[in-house]
């Protein structure tokens, strides 16, 4: 029997919402909610005490199996070329809507089984994953093809047409937006979906089920597993009846996700992975402003993003005042309950990922770098870690060079323009970068000359749907998106007529 999941958000205390909540925690396959093949459960935990809340069916092969099997019956019979683009603009129009009517509700969940803060939540995650949605329900039936002069003797045109049946699986440190990010493009185009959201934070994904039945999706053109990764992601990966597969999470787990996709059918794969991204600080920067953003480009979200400016470099002229202020600053972010509506920091997401942040601390200890700030647990419950700050690193060293994935910033001194862009792009990772200069010209050659695939001019950490987002080196493949990510998502096929060329 499926298990429900109910909650009333009266018992945290500091909740500005103070509704409930109740809906089934199945498997979402061909439009209904059922029970993984094994019967067998995932443990949802919250964050924030450690206490295990709510279970989630657990996927398997098998079940990974009745999903494809159901996304491929809705794409032959209703849904891709047999949905009209203005029909299946208007139902993500619709679920766009429905999102923004419970935004409450799912705000609360991502604060639940995430940690993040309810404000940041509600105010960023849940608008720009409505955003999303009914952007790409705007471009439905405007991708086309093109129509190509070749001569008199011949016609030539390109159709966009979908995959089919994509995989998609989707990170723990914005699920809600990964969803929407992942879900608008390949609906738009007439894929249909097989999509598995992280086992850590499953209930945002389970929850936008039950909106995309009411929105009156077809049965089976969104089908949601919840599942572990070695399980429901490999199943996904190795399957020989998707032919897309898009993936977002760390950069080790996507080499796996590529082979995986080579080894069995060579399906097309698109990658959003890790990032260890420089934010450059020059002497003429409005430095009030770079601060805030610096601390806004590092902790927001706990840290727990791909983009974080994790590597803080500061010209040599405005080293010493920036530390001071940008101390102050950071002392001043309000890290604690993510319902309470001062929280800027919640807890990280796991236990799994609070040890490895604070293994990475240690680690920096250990090489010799100094921790101007933090380094240490916030509170004695949940999985809380100090805003830390580190100085006196050098470019060989591991918290340097890795993703850590937290709450942690490395501050480092540089002399001029060619100093900082070979410290900058000396990295495997390519994700994203940021600028902070009262020089415009000097602002854009430095984004130029930088190796990533999205440069902030005085300003982080702010995407936008319209524009692409990607990276360069191992930070990726492809792009999400903007119109960019509609070629995610389709075939290219062209088609020759002959006129009247005769042999």
């Amino acid at each position: 029997m499926v298990n429900t999941f109910e909650y009333d958000f009266t018992r945290q205390p500091n909740s500005v919402w103070k509704g409930k909540t109740s809906f089934s925690t199945g498997l979402y396959i061909g439009g209904q909610f059922v029970d993984g093949v094994e019967g067998k459960t995932i443990d949802v935990v919250n964050p924030a005490d450690g206490k295990v809340f709510a279970k989630v069916a657990e996927a398997t092969a098998k079940d990974v199996d009745r999903a494809v099997e159901a996304a491929h019956k809705a794409f032959k019979t209703v849904w891709g070329l047999k949905c009209p683009g203005s029909q299946r603009g208007k139902l993500l129009m619709k679920l766009a809507d429905l999102i923004e009517q419970n935004a409450d509700e799912l705000a609360a969940l991502e604060s639940l089984d995430n940690g993040k803060a309810f404000a940041t939540a509600k105010g960023f995650d849940v608008q720009q994953a409505a955003e999303t949605i009914r952007y790409y329900g705007g471009w439905c039936d405007k991708h086309h093809g093109k129509t190509i002069e070749v001569d008199e003797h011949k016609l030539a045109y390109t159709r966009n047409e979908p995959f089919g049946v994509v995989g998609q699986i989707i990170p723990w440190n914005f699920p809600l937006l990964m969803f929407a990010w992942k879900l608008g493009p390949a609906l738009s185009t007439g894929n249909t979906i097989v999509l598995k959201p992280s086992e850590f934070t499953p209930l945002t994904a389970i929850r936008m089920a039950h909106l995309i039945q009411e929105a009156g999706f077809p049965p089976g053109v969104v089908n949601i597993v919840t599942g572990y990764g070695a399980t429901a992601g490999a199943a996904i990966s190795n399957h020989m009846m998707i032919d897309k597969v898009a993936f977002t999470g760390s950069t080790l787990v996507g080499r796996t996700v590529l082979k995986a996709a080579a080894d069995s059918n060579l399906k097309n794969v698109t990658l959003e992975l890790g990032g260890k991204s420089p934010n450059i600080i020059f002497d003429d920067a409005d430095l009030e402003q770079a601060i805030k953003w610096s601390a806004f480009g590092i902790y927001f979200n706990h840290g727990q993003c791909c983009c974080a400016g994790s590597r803080v470099y500061v010209q040599e002229g405005v080293y010493d005042k920036f530390m001071q202020q940008f101390t102050d600053h950071v002392k001043s972010l309000k890290v604690g309950d993510p319902f309470h509506p001062e929280t800027f920091q919640g807890p990280q997401v796991s236990k799994i990922q609070f040890d490895r942040i604070m293994g990475y601390i240690q680690k920096g200890k250990e090489e010799g770098a100094t921790v101007h700030l933090g380094g240490e647990q916030h509170g004695e419950e949940g999985y809380y870690i100090q805003p830390t700050i580190f100085t006196d690193a050098k470019p060989g060293m591991t918290i340097v060079k890795d993703e850590i994935f937290g709450p942690v910033v490395v501050v480092i001194k540089f002399k001029d323009e060619a100093d900082i862009i070979e410290m900058a792009n000396d990295s495997m990772y390519g994700l994203a970068a940021a600028v902070f200069s009262r020089d415009i010209s000097r602002a854009l050659k430095t984004a130029h000359d930088l190796g990533a695939g999205t440069v902030w001019v005085n300003q982080y950490n702010k995407l936008h749907y319209q524009v692409p987002f990607g990276g360069y080196k191992q930070s990726g493949i492809g792009r999400e998106l903007g119109e960019y990510a509609l070629a995610n998502y389709t075939n290219v096929k062209a088609v020759h007529v002959n006129l009247t060329a005769e042999l």
